[in-house]
Order: C-alpha cells, then structure tokens, then sequence
C-alpha cells in the first residue's frame, strides 16, 4: 500500500477520533473523608471528650446551686445573669459562658488547636499524611475546619446544657434583657443564639493561634500550654488600667462584649470592633500557619 493510499483511509474529522480513543474525563465530586477522618480523630480522643464532660458539668452545678441555695445578688456580670436564673432558665446558659469564657472555653480550643499539627508530628504520622499525597494547603484548611467544628460544639454545649437544666429547674417566662426591656421566651432564645455566634467568631479567631502555634512545635502539650497562657496574658493585661492604649489591640478584649446583644436595641459599639478584631488576629494568624507549615521541613 503506498503512502498517498494510507493516507487517503485516515478519518477527516479527527475529533470523532478524539471522542473514540479518549474518552472524557468525569469530574470528580469533592471528599468529605479526609474531614470525616479529623473529626473522628478529634471526638474521639479521651482528653477531648473528658474536657467536653467539664463544659457540661459547670453549668449543671450553677443551675443546681441557684435552686437550692437561694438567689443571689444581682450585679454585672455572671452575678447579675445567674441572679435573674429564677426568673427564666435561659439565663443558666448565659452564666454558664461568661463564667467559662475566661478559662474552660479557650483551654477547649487550644487542646484541639495545639494538637491539630503538632499532635500528627507527635505521633509520627504528619509525613505519611503529606505523602499520600495531601496538599499541605489543604490539610492545614481540613486541620482548622475540625477546630472551628469543635470550638462551635464547645460553645453550643454549654449554652444548651445550661438552658435545659435552666428551663427544667427554673421555668421560662418573660426574659429581662440588660437595659430593663423584658421579651418573650423566643426572643430570648434568639438573643442567645447571637451570643454563642458571637462567641464562636471570636474563639475562631484564638484557634488560628493555636494552629498557628501547632505548627511551630512537635509537642501538642507545650503548643497547648503556650496558647492558654497567651489568652491568660492578654485578659491579665487587659484588666491594668495604665495599659488602656494597647486594650482595643488585645485578642480577649473583646470576649465579654457580648451583653451588648442582650441590649433593646442592640449595640454594636462594641460588637462590630469585635468581630473586626477576631478577624483581623484570625486571618493573620491562619497566614502565618500557611507560611510556616508551608515552608516547614517535615521530619516526623
């Protein structure tokens, strides 16, 4: 067969040749397994669980303390919600997170945060992750995603706990918000629910530092102690008054802003900076993860 007649049995179209021979390629959906995995990881270690045991449990002694040892003073504050517990039970939650968002509720965060990188660096298995192959982009965004997941179960915990045995001790009835307006039960829910939002904004913003500090260190334990104590830090820093130029710039400073939602109308004076500043901390801190993790020699 000569050349010009080999030629002559080649298709003109060649695109049906295209279509034949390669057929196309279907886009694949987007994984949740490599979440699913982290979350499973992160419910399912005792420390976890035992530190979600002690949200629980404090406002169950709070409520139970009000019933049967009398009201107390009313006040600013703690004193001021858990003093108006035995008019409505929705105020059992609000005690509850004001008094655990000092301490309980970032030492929660900083355990999921500190062990996010620095837990699977630990233990060995941070190399053989990356090598799967995962993008290190990603993993680091699946890493975060599973600590902003837990920081939301944290705050919700103890905002429903304390509302159940709130409403099963004390009742609901008419909900005197902080200016003196009083507004049905709904309301009230509702006002709480903004609360916990604003709270998981602002306790997203200190588990970007957390991971940021997971990234630094190969030990989970010091990355968590390291994150505590910043918080400890800056609320120590935050109540000296010669200090008050550097107050609005402090990442906790913002953290009991949140009665300002319990206000008719609301106030966003201090709301709005808020969410501004978890934002800024929060980006910054989730660069400088994404910079270091990025760059980092991966040797474990």
């Amino acid at each position: 067969m000569s050349a010009a007649e080999a030629l002559s049995q080649v298709p003109s179209d060649a695109s049906a040749v295209d279509r034949q021979e390669f057929p196309p390629v279907r886009s694949r959906r987007m994984s949740t397994r490599f979440l699913r995995s982290e979350l499973r990881l992160i419910y399912g270690r005792r420390r976890n669980i035992a530190g979600m045991a002690v949200l629980a449990v404090v406002p169950i002694i709070i409520a139970f303390a009000v019933r049967y040892s009398g009201s107390p003073r009313g006040g600013g504050g703690e004193g001021g919600f858990i003093g108006q517990a035995t008019n409505n039970g929705l105020f059992v939650g609000l005690a509850a997170l004001t008094v655990e968002l000092p301490l309980f509720l970032p030492l929660a965060v900083a355990v999921v945060a500190g062990d996010a990188v620095a837990g699977e660096a630990n233990v060995g298995t941070l190399r053989y992750l990356l090598a799967r192959p995962v993008q290190r982009t990603r993993l680091l965004a699946v890493k975060y995603l599973g600590v902003l997941i837990a920081t939301i179960t944290a705050v919700l915990l103890v905002a429903v706990v304390g509302v159940g045995f709130g409403l099963a001790l004390f009742g609901a009835g008419p909900v005197t918000l902080l200016s003196g307006t009083q507004v049905s039960t709904a309301v009230g829910l509702w006002r709480l629910l903004l609360v916990c939002g604003y709270l998981v904004i602002c306790l997203a913003a200190f588990g970007a530092m957390g991971l940021f500090v997971s990234t630094l260190t190969e030990q989970p334990i010091g990355a968590t102690i390291a994150v505590v104590g910043l918080a400890l830090l800056s609320q120590i820093l935050d109540s000296v008054t010669q200090l008050s130029a550097i107050h609005p710039y402090l990442p906790t400073h913002y953290w009991l802003s949140f009665g300002d939602l319990l206000r008719d109308p609301i106030s966003t004076d201090q709301i709005v900076p808020g969410i501004v500043s978890a934002v800024v901390f929060g980006a910054i801190f989730l660069a400088a993860a994404w910079a270091r993790f990025g760059s980092k020699d991966i040797t474990s």
